[in-house]
């Protein structure tokens, strides 16, 4: 295997090379054991929705004659099946992470989840009034119940009563539309099944009917971030401007070293909880350095984000954490866990740890988690990484390579930022710089890591691009992290990659919040996402645009889980030109293809687009940001035109 072709992260490239040498399987030299990977799956016309297949059809192949399933469903059937399966099932992801929040939460008004408590009240009453419900002369406990139970009645929703989160967090406009498209979804939990449902063998075979279920169950995914993300900052805390490190030098040889793995905070701050707690039994086992809790995946991010502890790994990089030595034990929730972890670990002392029902590994060590013995709980899982760090037997080696970084981009920071600017009308900073081309348009860096692209390259060269040019570019998730490795997320790096406008907004910017700001906004974990568009929701409606007409869009460089799939699939629907830099299982059908990168803009505005050249890549989301801002520039030429015609 060349080594090169895979990673650039000089840590992971040191890891990677290790394995290489003891003959330890990574997802990098299954990968390679893998190709060539099934033409039919990649093109998404592979079937297994009944015991008569699997069927392969190759509508290409005009001479075999296989256009047809057994049941005789055809190419644009199967692939629009497919692709809504993997919409609902990054949709029930996301959600089922929020409406375990949303119980916790509920828990906390009842006294049944003693170890938790409100964090944010400011945020609680704002949540509330958004929802309609009344706050004043209401104890807490009283808004917090009300306000868990609207979410929780989000997930099952009655005949003709749409999600209510929905509305709160994007434009009247666009909520408008997604209404005339009959695209809202009634509960999270029904949209999911329904998509389960229509997608079996029998039901829907109509490939349009099929996309448009699809849409409406990605809301729900939009839906669930949406309401995770408040209800986390509800829990513990809007995060704050916060700085940390990222890469696999944030071990530390002298600690117990506890590396939280998933995507529920619920665990991961309890497991913060209980390390300080618990530092002095760490330093009596011989941790000299006490307890070091370092973040994988978007577990990692939101630790990052409030706690500022340090991210270890992103997902492609997770199992060559232990290769260090130095891990003593990874805890994990849900959600982009390899199985592998548990094989690897059989090699070192580490205990791989599951906590939910749902997400166990064979071989693993099983601590239930539960919301009502949290902190004990978290207590026995530190304890269980102490015990680990006393049986070292490996050799430690720990790449030196880290970087410093800073996060904590919420919109409540970013407007307090703008505050300090314009105290009056701070959104009026962003609009301006927009209005004046120093800032050509906004991105939002989504989504994961695939060993199909080079680790980190895709999203490091798309962000180059991006920036030379003058867009401000946020970002969640593993991609976050990857641009966190490579010095994306310090001020330094406005010097030596952003364009001069978006120098010029920085450096306003920076002088009047009195800190040095990064040149790539970390605005949290892939749920996070949501805060992205509730920022693009507040300018819309400063404006009066829609989401469809502001000069944002998405990208996903190396897109990997079917959350990407459903994350990209409500970008789409909420008005944003999508980036994907692999090519999803769509192409087997033109039909289908077609309606993902053209025929949607016509509908929604946003569409797919597929590149997976980076540099490519930026030139075509730079030239839908410039379409955008020209066609705002007719509507306002024009409207002036008007007035000047009426005077």
């Amino acid at each position: 295997m060349n080594i090169e072709d895979y990673v650039i992260d000089p840590a992971n490239t040191k890891m990677l090379q290790l394995a290489e040498d003891e003959g330890v399987s990574t997802c990098f030299s299954r990968y390679e054991d893998m190709t060539p990977q099934c033409g039919f799956g990649a093109a998404g016309v592979c079937c297994t929705m009944c015991l008569q297949g699997p069927c392969r059809v190759n509508p290409a192949d005009n001479d075999k004659g296989n256009q047809e399933g057994i049941c005789g469903a055809r190419d644009y059937t199967i692939v629009a099946r497919n692709l809504v399966r993997s919409i609902a099932a990054g949709s029930a992801n996301h959600s089922g992470h929020a409406r375990h929040v949303a119980e916790v939460l509920r828990g906390v008004a009842l006294g049944e989840a003693e170890d938790y408590e409100i964090k944010d009240e400011a945020k609680l009453k704002k949540v509330a009034t958004d929802l309609g419900i009344e706050v004043d002369g209401k104890e807490t406990n009283e808004i917090v119940k009300e306000v868990a139970e609207e979410a929780i009645s989000n997930f099952i929703g009655f005949h003709g009563e749409e999600v209510s989160w929905l509305k709160t967090a994007i434009p009247e406009s666009r909520y408008n539309l997604l209404s005339d498209c009959d695209v809202i979804p009634q509960g999270i939990n029904d949209a999911i099944a329904d998509s389960m449902h229509r997608s079996a063998m029998g039901v829907d075979s109509d490939p349009l009917n099929l996309i448009f279920g699809g849409l409406e169950t990605s809301l729900t995914d939009f839906t669930g971030c949406a309401i995770g993300t408040d209800l986390s900052d509800i829990l513990f805390g809007t995060p704050e401007l916060i700085e940390s490190e990222a890469n696999l030098g944030v071990l530390d040889e002298d600690a117990v070293n506890l590396l939280v793995h998933g995507h529920d905070p619920l665990l991961s701050e309890k497991i913060v909880e209980a390390a300080k707690r618990l530092e002095d039994e760490a330093k009596a086992a011989g941790a000299e350095n006490g307890i070091n809790i370092a973040g994988i995946c978007c577990t990692g991010n939101e630790l990052l984000m409030r706690q500022g502890v340090s991210l270890a790994a992103n997902f492609t990089s997770q199992e060559l954490a232990i290769m260090t030595g130095a891990v003593d034990a990874i805890v994990a929730d849900v959600q982009c866990v390899m199985p592998s972890l548990q094989e690897i670990s059989r090699c070192y002392h580490t205990d791989i740890i599951t906590t939910m029902d749902i997400a166990k590994v064979s071989g693993a060590k099983h601590i239930q988690f539960n919301d009502s013995s949290a902190n004990a709980d978290a207590d026995t899982i530190v304890r269980t990484a102490i015990e680990a760090f006393q049986k070292r037997d490996a050799e430690v080696d720990i790449p030196e390579h880290k970087s410093k970084l800073m996060a904590g981009f919420t919109v409540e920071q970013i407007v307090e930022v703008l505050q300090k600017v314009n105290a009056d009308d701070p959104l009026s900073v962003i609009t301006d710089a927009l209005a004046s081309g120093d800032i050509r348009g906004i991105a939002l860096f989504a989504g994961c890591n695939n060993v199909k692209t080079k680790q980190d390259h895709n999203h490091l060269e798309v962000a180059k691009e991006l920036v030379k040019n003058d867009v401000l570019c946020v970002a969640t998730g593993c991609a976050a992290n990857s641009l966190g490795k490579h010095g994306f997320l310090l001020p330094e790096a406005v010097e030596e990659y952003a364009g001069e406008g978006l120098k010029k907004v920085m450096g306003i910017l920076s002088d009047a919040a009195g800190v040095d700001l990064p040149l790539v906004w970390h605005m949290g974990s892939c749920v996070d996402n949501s805060r992205a568009v509730r920022l693009a929701t507040a300018l819309a409606d400063y404006t009066g645009l829609d989401l469809g007409e502001l000069p944002i869009v998405a990208t996903a460089p190396e897109a990997m889980h079917e959350k990407a799939v459903s994350i990209g699939t409500w970008a789409v629907t909420l008005g944003l030109p999508t980036h994907v830099g692999v090519v999803p299982p769509v192409t087997g059908s033109k039909l289908v293809t077609e309606v993902a990168t053209k025929i949607a803009k016509d509908v929604y505005d946003g569409h797919f687009i597929v590149e997976t050249d980076p540099k490519a890549a930026a030139e075509k989301l730079i030239a839908e940001i410039d379409e955008r801002n020209w066609i705002q520039a007719m509507k306002t030429k024009a409207r002036e035109s008007d007035s000047y015609t009426t005077e």
